[in-house]
């Protein structure tokens, strides 16, 4: 989509209509990716299968969405707002009433992958239409919107999932959206306009499977890796990880001849590719907390899934809820004044989980975490603001997708640290006769801990980021702007032709 249309465009301190939209079907969509963490146990009895398949309802989402997240950038400048629109909530629709009529498991994991596949649309759909009808001056309020979208959406899923399972099946975690989604689509679409044209363009198929292949193959292989187990994820992630350098290979010759899948050029940009690194890194310790603490509090602490859900909510809500404040402030302030403090505040919340112990009060963990998602809810708007804001209108499509599928990367490696860190550390203990609640506390620790150095790359990145973004059009370290880039790699092209 390209900005010359700005139908909806933010006057007046208000949100546009679209956008407004867009927020509440990405809520809807996003919500999915953690209902069914806690249904696991039901789906094992329900459709006789182990433990192992049925994690599959969680990891074929988290696939399907790295595989798909890659083309967004090429598919967002091929359609309409509307026709991108109404195919993502589409799919997604499909997918939720297949899963809810599912008579097996292979059909609920083919509805699931359908679902994953609307979903991965959603959120760079949404980010590129932003940045294309929202004034510079006013983005970072209504990303404040977005921030509650994609955070407090990951949070209440398994919250919901927790009351829905305490009194019907696992259907009803379907069932129960189906209709929300429907209501959502249709009034959508009535009131949806097109922002931009699309343009026209082939698209290329091996970019395709290598993105598929590659992306699918590196999330596969980290999120299935286990300390003693690990030869065979290993083995996937390093071929996912050769597929990926092939991708980016024919991206680049892509850029020079063709039309690329995903435009690399992005990178180009100084302020997105720090912000890409400080999100990734980011992401990467939010998810590994996510994992950790839902561990340590029904493995060691003995709370069921609900009690779990309920004690993260707060922090989850609080973080999505000052989304706009936050948005606010950056479009005052700039950016300095939220990212640093916030990064320093995610250090410092990891650290405090580092020390757990098995007395530790239920207030303080709380406390950490209401800490860690308002840091993290200071950095995240700003940032996703400062990276986009840096590129130009014919690359947003293509930094959003990017920003997705590294969050989805970024999301795998998370989990497979701090796993094998755990794991790793409390196996040694218990070699040595420690007790496998001590060893297991251990392992948590210093998990937890290695997440707090590693955060410190986020606080680097927030020092260096600008307070605000730099104008496209302005000159990168290397003296040329991105357009530049652009005009030098397609000259020779035109002049060929």
């Amino acid at each position: 989509m390209t900005p010359e249309i700005s139908a909806g465009t933010a006057t007046g301190g208000k949100t546009p209509v679209v956008i407004r939209l867009l927020v509440l079907a990405t809520f809807v969509v996003i919500l999915n990716e953690t209902i069914m963490i806690n249904a696991i146990p039901r789906l094992m009895e329900d459709l006789h299968v182990t433990e192992r398949s049925a994690q599959w309802v969680s990891t074929a989402f988290m696939l399907t969405m790295a595989a798909v997240i890659p083309v967004t950038g090429w598919f967002l400048q091929r359609v309409t707002t509307r026709q991108a629109y109404a195919i993502a909530m589409g799919v997604f629709l499909a997918g939720t009433a297949l899963s809810a009529i599912a008579p097996n498991f292979a059909i609920l994991l083919v509805g699931r992958i359908v679902q994953a596949g609307g979903t991965a649309v959603m959120m760079p759909l949404l980010m590129t239409t932003l940045m294309t009808v929202v004034a510079e001056h006013d983005r970072g309020r209504v990303m404040g919107n977005v921030t509650l979208a994609i955070s407090v959406a990951p949070a209440m899923g398994p919250v919901i999932s927790g009351l829905v399972l305490q009194i019907a099946s696992w259907r009803w975690l379907f069932v129960l959206v189906l209709p929300i989604a429907g209501v959502v689509t249709f009034f959508g679409l009535r009131q949806l306009e097109n922002v931009g044209e699309p343009q026209t363009g082939s698209i290329d198929w091996a970019s395709v499977v290598f993105a598929a292949l590659g992306f699918g193959s590196l999330v596969y292989g980290l999120s299935k890796f286990e300390t003693g187990h690990a030869t065979t994820p290993i083995l996937i992630a390093v071929a996912g990880l050769a597929l990926v350098a092939v991708f980016v290979l024919r991206q680049l010759q892509l850029q020079r001849n063709g039309s690329p899948l995903l435009d690399l050029r992005v990178l180009l940009a100084g302020t997105y590719t720090k912000a890409l690194i400080l999100m990734s890194v980011a992401f990467m310790a939010m998810l590994g907390s996510m994992i950790l603490l839902p561990l340590y509090l029904q493995n060691l602490r003995g709370l069921s899934p609900l009690q779990t859900g309920l004690l993260v909510m707060p922090g989850g809500l609080a973080m999505g809820l000052l989304g706009p404040t936050v948005g606010r402030i950056f479009d005052k302030f700039g950016g300095r004044v939220l990212v640093i403090p916030g990064s320093i505040g995610v250090s410092v919340a990891l650290a405090g989980f580092a020390f757990i112990s098995m007395s530790i009060p239920y207030a303080a963990l709380l406390g950490l975490h209401i800490l860690l998602m308002i840091s993290l809810a200071a950095a995240f708007t700003p940032v996703f603001t400062l990276g986009l804001g840096a590129l130009p209108p014919h690359l947003y499509s293509h930094g959003s997708s990017m920003l997705g599928t590294l969050q989805q990367v970024a999301a795998a490696f998370g989990t497979a640290l701090v796993v094998t860190v755990m794991s790793t550390r409390s196996e040694s203990l218990i070699e040595s006769g420690t007790g496998p609640k001590e060893a297991l506390l251990s392992g948590m620790k210093l998990a937890f801990g290695l997440s707090a150095v590693l955060s410190l790359v986020v606080i680097v990145m927030a020092v260096l980021l600008p307070n605000r973004a730099p104008a496209p059009e302005e000159s990168d370290e290397h003296g040329l702007t991105v357009e530049d880039e652009l005009a030098l790699e397609t000259a020779p092209k035109l002049v060929k032709d």
